[in-house]
């Protein structure tokens, strides 16, 4: 079969003939097909994004039919079609530890383990291939998926699923007022989204694409665009002026800035007794003023992943329609050239979204 293929940190992505994967107790066999291809996938390659186990067949996410799965595998069955999430915990209740498989990232602390790193080593078979086997931990039935209009937009899924883990952590309720930091961004890009669905009377999209802020404002009237100028007190203020005073929620879904200026002008922004989550990937330490955290009794989260339940509530919403992703622009790409599909990938962003069909 073919798939994606990452030799070393550095080294070129390459498509190769490799053997089909075998079915392995606690896995699942996977015929992928879709899966969405980050925008910072190149970045990722060439270690931008951290430290992966190589060789290894690359890929996270993605949607598949079950071919295959063991006989200690009851989660999913033959011929399901499947959400593959490449999210996997240890199981150790009192010392989580967590990964994700063909890529990048380490919950917790963030810091490698012989654990972290056996569970990277023994499963190395990413998405962006023909087939791929997974823990069975790591695959989600999509009951009614095989009748879903447009399977390639499903490969947003797991982006939606992660902003549903935030924005269930800000505990947001219907009429709350709501910022969504890096909203130009895919992950930003879902939080909006999600805010939306869940009953959001405002939802604040800042950041510095105009392109993307603009479909996002088109998407409805609650949706307000605020473009970023990088400069911390004039973002809070447009941010207020946006919002018409102080934000219920703020959601963070940035990825790496050169400074901690929007993230905080998003913190200038919550309201006393208001909430803020981390959940993008900011490189930054950030300069929280004590008294202000204190003083205006804000709660900040941070959010890493999701449960299966979050994923599989998402999923009954796009299902249904609640969350609707008739916005969302998908660009397919293929197999036998990479490089080409990285680029095209790296140049979309927000709800446009460039997707492998293996």
């Amino acid at each position: 079969m073919k798939a994606w293929t990452l030799d070393g940190i550095g080294s070129p992505l390459s498509v190769e003939e490799v053997p089909d994967p075998r079915v392995r107790s606690g896995g699942v066999v996977l015929r992928m097909l879709a899966v969405q291809v980050p925008a910072y996938t190149r970045v990722l390659v060439e270690g931008g994004r951290g430290g992966i186990a190589t060789p290894t067949v690359l890929g996270i996410g993605g949607i598949g039919i079950v071919e295959e799965v063991a006989d200690d595998v009851t989660t999913v069955r033959p011929g399901e079609t499947a959400l593959c999430t490449g999210f996997l915990r240890s199981g150790r209740v009192a010392e989580p530890e967590e990964v994700l498989l063909g890529w990048t990232g380490i919950g917790g602390r963030g810091a490698t383990t012989a654990t972290t790193d056996r569970m990277r080593r023994v499963w190395r078979t990413g998405t962006f291939a023909e087939r791929t086997v997974m823990p069975g931990s790591a695959v989600l039935a999509l009951p009614g998926a095989e009748s879903y209009a447009d399977p390639t937009k499903l490969t947003f899924l797991p982006w939606l699923s992660v902003a549903a883990g935030a924005v269930e952590r800000s505990e947001m309720t219907a009429g709350d007022r709501v910022v969504v930091l890096g909203a130009s961004g895919q992950m930003g890009g879902a939080a909006v989204l999600l805010a939306l669905a869940r009953g959001a009377a405002q939802v604040v999209a800042v950041g510095r694409d105009a392109g993307s802020l603009e479909r996002l404002q088109a998407l409805d009237g609650r949706v307000r665009a605020v473009r970023s100028v990088g400069a911390r007190d004039a973002d809070a203020a447009a941010i207020a002026v946006a919002v018409g005073g102080d934000a219920d929620v703020v959601i963070d879904a940035l990825g790496p800035t050169p400074t901690p200026d929007l993230t905080m002008a998003g913190f200038d922004s919550v309201r006393t007794d208001g909430t803020m989550v981390l959940l993008g990937g900011v490189r930054q330490s950030l300069p929280i003023p004590y008294d202000q955290l204190m003083r205006r009794r804000i709660t900040l989260r941070g959010s890493w992943m999701c449960s299966e339940e979050t994923a599989f509530r998402v999923w009954r919403q796009v299902q249904s329609g609640v969350i609707d992703l008739s916005a969302l622009q998908v660009t397919t790409v293929g197999i036998d050239d990479p490089a080409a599909a990285l680029t095209q990938a790296e140049q979309i962003r927000g709800l446009s979204i460039a997707v492998l069909i293996p």
